[in-house]
């Protein structure tokens, strides 16, 4: 899709792609994890890498062979037509009222740590933060990239200062034996685990903003995943070694916790401002790619308002549209005292139904090895929509009303 800027490189597109994966997750995953499997924690991270790795190549290969802001609305149009395209289109923007309120509140949550924020105090540092949102977003997807970059060193070196300072060696790693492994509870640390990998259909959206595309967007994915794989497990390993996890302790405060007592209370803010930064990078690319898939879909009206660029070739009408929907949002979440964790909850089912999509759609338009990898990706999600239970109906649900609901219209 013509229009925006290619100016992405490969190692923009790492510090994209790492900091969506790692985002809200980085700071609570590795203590839930911990406190679900224990030591089979440290298994499950390679198997869970091995596990979504089929449909990361399923992404990389239809991002390289059809890159479009439309993301995986494009590759489903490719494969089923316009309908299911607009279709996959509106379940995307369906995440919008139910997931990014979450992931402002758990952003928001590092300012009450340090601070000690309550109710409107932490409003207005959501509302601030979709602010600095904003400001990004109306330069170009290369500021983006370049911030979220250094936001990943700064993860990055939060980790390696710990196993630093706390003397971790690869000989005190506490990993068991293949046969110690507990089943059951491995099972278990996946299901938790699995939604850190929540962040390809964000990331395929700028598939058409690299300059090389066909070279460097499917190695920024691949490379990016791996990467935020290994800072996972190395969280987990030092979660395990300063036993940073229980019941009574909030899985957000693990690595806050582990730095204070190793550096020292001065030391917090440290931890508090990476963990917030991590929030909003992920936050970032959300609502970047929220944006650059409205003004895909505005396509069909050319002249219509959200399909127009600013002078720096990025869609500002399209931002502003979906920043004003995260702003009704998050007031509506606020002023109603909705439970949150349903709102994940929910989201995780509309993320598993897109990839699964998407997995469909490679079955279509990928050949040999690679349609069986697209084939072997969508039961991994089938699997996946049978964990969340049933509260994947919403996603269903949403499916269904989207089809009857959207009137068919031809493409350009």
């Amino acid at each position: 899709m013509s229009g925006l800027k290619q100016e992405l490189g490969l190692a923009q597109g790492i510090g994209l792609l790492s900091t969506s994966l790692l985002g809200t997750g980085v700071f609570a995953v590795p203590a839930l994890a911990a406190l679900v499997a224990g030591n089979n924690s440290l298994w499950a991270w390679p198997v869970l890498i091995v596990l979504v790795f089929p449909v990361a190549i399923v992404f990389a290969l239809l991002g390289r062979h059809y890159p479009s802001a439309g993301g995986v609305a494009h590759f489903v149009g490719l494969a089923f037509g316009p309908r299911l395209e607009r279709v996959t289109g509106w379940l995307f923007l369906s995440v919008i009222p139910v997931g990014l309120p979450a992931a402002l509140h758990i952003a928001a949550g590092f300012g009450q740590a340090m601070f000690g924020w309550h109710d409107g105090q932490l409003l207005l540092a959501e509302l601030s933060t979709l602010a600095l949102v904003w400001y990004i977003g109306l330069r170009d997807a290369r500021s983006s990239a370049n911030l979220q970059t250094l936001i990943a060193g700064f993860i990055v070196a939060l980790i390696v200062a710990i196993w630093w300072a706390g003397g971790l060696k690869p000989a005190q790693i506490p990993f068991p034996a293949p046969g110690d492994v507990e089943v059951s509870r491995l099972f278990s640390a996946l299901s938790v685990m699995f939604w850190c990998f929540v962040g390809l259909e964000a990331f395929a959206h700028l598939a058409s903003e690299f300059r090389q595309p066909e070279r460097d967007f499917p190695r920024a994915l691949i490379v990016g995943l791996l990467l935020a794989g290994a800072v996972y497990w190395g969280c987990t390993v030092a979660v395990l070694h300063f036993e940073a996890y229980g019941e009574r302790m909030a899985a957000a405060a693990s690595l806050p916790e582990i730095v204070v007592r190793l550096f020292g209370p001065g030391a917090l803010w440290v931890a508090c401002t990476i963990g917030y930064l991590a929030c909003f990078a992920s936050l970032n690319i959300y609502i970047q790619s929220f944006a650059r898939l409205v003004w895909s879909q505005a396509q069909l009206r050319p002249d219509g308002y959200l399909a127009r660029l600013s002078a720096r070739h990025v869609p500002r009408n399209a931002l502003h549209a979906v920043l004003a929907c995260c702003v009704i949002s998050s007031l509506g979440v606020y002023a109603l005292k909705i439970n949150l964790d349903a709102l994940i909850v929910y989201a995780n089912g509309i993320f598993i139904m897109i990839y699964l999509l998407c997995m469909l759609a490679g079955c279509r338009l990928l050949q040999g090895r690679y349609r069986a990898l697209a084939a072997l990706g969508g039961v991994l999600c089938l699997l996946l929509l049978a964990m969340v239970g049933w509260k994947s109906l919403y996603a269903i649900m949403m499916l269904g009303a989207l089809w009857l609901l959207l009137p068919g219209r031809r493409t350009r």
